[in-house]
């Protein structure tokens, strides 16, 4: 079906709820994708980050299909294959690098009551018995990132109440993104994304990104006599931007977290699986280890999957009953996100993504209109002097590249983490033809 075919369709039976760009993709491999015309294009947006591995990444494709073949989803009223393992290699990567006393009791391997900053992680790939490393997690799979969160948002609800004597409030910054379901919403601190969606459910409060002040003052005073359960941190604000933390920032979040006994959630959705370059997860680059933490995205490698995984305390709060999703760990969705950590683990993704998101850095340098450039590893974005990233994303697809923007000031970089400096060469070059034309 060609492209004027399908937007006809789409405009007569689809809700708007998105502004689509003139383009049907019909197939992709590795970096690339093809259109219905069957002209190329250089993917540098990946599903949103989620492609991690690459379109059509041979391993993945065939576990796919094999369980396919086999069996799609029964409900998680039993148990299915690779479940257990799955959860067992995302505790491992959680713990690599992590921080503590190597605890390996089921129960006992901290939270906030246990220190959770006390040296420097180590860049190994660890998917080995996670009882011989630092915590136990324990995983509920769901099937997106806002589900995950969710899932985090219900886990520090009950906490405080056990623990906390009912605190029930939940801390996130200012320009976060958590979701677009109502409670994910309201955690997320951007304004526009809430308006239309009033009465957003309340027991969420936003603080300045990187204000350390402001962060010790809500969680000594609460908000409006409400005392805080948890505080929701990106470590680099994607949809908001491209923003990091400061180590300075994270790092007091730790501790005012944990002398509170306050539960700290990091939202790893966008930057989680080496996106952020050398380790798993972007809280390792700042030598922290969280109570709970949501994922989602480069798992699956394009199959829907999202998981919360929490340790100590946290990791034990829910009960049967207490939680639940029909589809979440079918399966299929299991079948792909470990054939996805495989491949991430036999391709040393993490050194890889490293290098060649600094070389991205580098590179982009190169290019005019350049005011500042934020990010790690994978995870970009470039901005400009000039209100034109609209208008270069509209002229990059006509040059054969896939590009994103952030308002219009910020392009973001999310390319498939098979991403190589050729790739990149590739890139600049065609952005610098079309910023000159501007």
């Amino acid at each position: 079906m060609s492209l004027r075919q399908q937007q006809e369709l789409e405009t007569d039976y689809l809700m708007r709820s998105y502004q689509r760009k003139p383009v049907e993709f019909v197939r992709g491999k590795g970096i690339l994708l093809y259109d219905d015309t069957g002209a190329e294009y250089l993917d540098f947006l990946a599903g949103i980050g989620a492609v991690s591995v690459g379109h059509a990444n041979p391993r993945v494709t065939r576990a796919i299909q094999e369980q396919a073949a086999k069996l799609l989803h029964v409900g998680n009223y039993y148990y299915v294959e690779g479940r257990g393992e799955l959860a067992k290699k995302i505790s491992a990567l959680l713990n690599n690098g992590a921080v503590g006393d190597g605890g390996g009791t089921v129960g006992d391997g901290g939270g906030p009551e246990q220190s959770g900053t006390s040296r420097t992680p180590s860049p190994t790939v660890g998917t080995g018995d996670s009882g011989s490393l630092p915590f136990f997690w324990k995983t509920f799979f769901a099937n997106s990132g806002a589900e995950a969160v969710e899932g985090a948002i219900k886990i520090a609800r009950k906490y405080g109440m056990r623990y906390l004597e009912g605190a029930d409030m939940v801390v996130s910054a200012r320009r976060s993104f958590h979701g677009r379901t109502l409670a994910t919403l309201a955690a997320t601190g951007q304004d526009s994304k809430r308006d239309s969606f009033k009465p957003i459910p309340e027991g969420f409060v936003h603080v300045e990104l990187n204000d350390i002040q402001a962060l010790r003052a809500m969680l000594n005073q609460g908000f409006g006599g409400r005392p805080v359960c948890a505080v929701l941190l990106e470590c680099i604000q994607g949809e908001g931007g491209v923003y990091p933390c400061t180590e300075e920032y994270l790092l007091a979040a730790r501790q005012l977290t944990e002398e509170a006994g306050i539960l700290l959630m990091i939202d790893e959705i966008q930057t989680g699986f080496y996106r952020t370059g050398t380790y798993p997860f972007a809280f390792q680059h700042y030598g922290i280890t969280p109570d709970v933490v949501t994922l989602a995205k480069g798992l699956g490698a394009g199959v829907p999957i999202g998981a919360v995984a929490a340790r100590g305390k946290a990791a034990d709060i829910f009960e049967p009953g207490d939680h639940g999703s029909t589809f979440g760990g079918s399966p299929l969705a299991i079948v792909a996100a470990n054939a996805t950590l495989d491949e991430l683990e036999a391709t040393e993704a993490g050194q890889h993504v490293a290098e060649v998101g600094s070389y991205l850095q580098e590179r982009l340098k190169d290019l005019p209109f350049v005011a500042e450039i934020r990010g790690r590893g994978l995870m970009v974005g470039l901005e400009l002097n000039e209100a034109i990233a609209e208008s270069i994303v509209t002229k990059g697809l006509k040059a054969g590249l896939v590009l994103n923007n952030i308002g219009p000031h910020i392009l973001r970089f999310l390319p498939p983490l098979v991403c190589t400096k050729k790739d990149v060469d590739v890139l600049i070059k065609r952005l610098q033809t079309i910023m000159e034309r501007l």
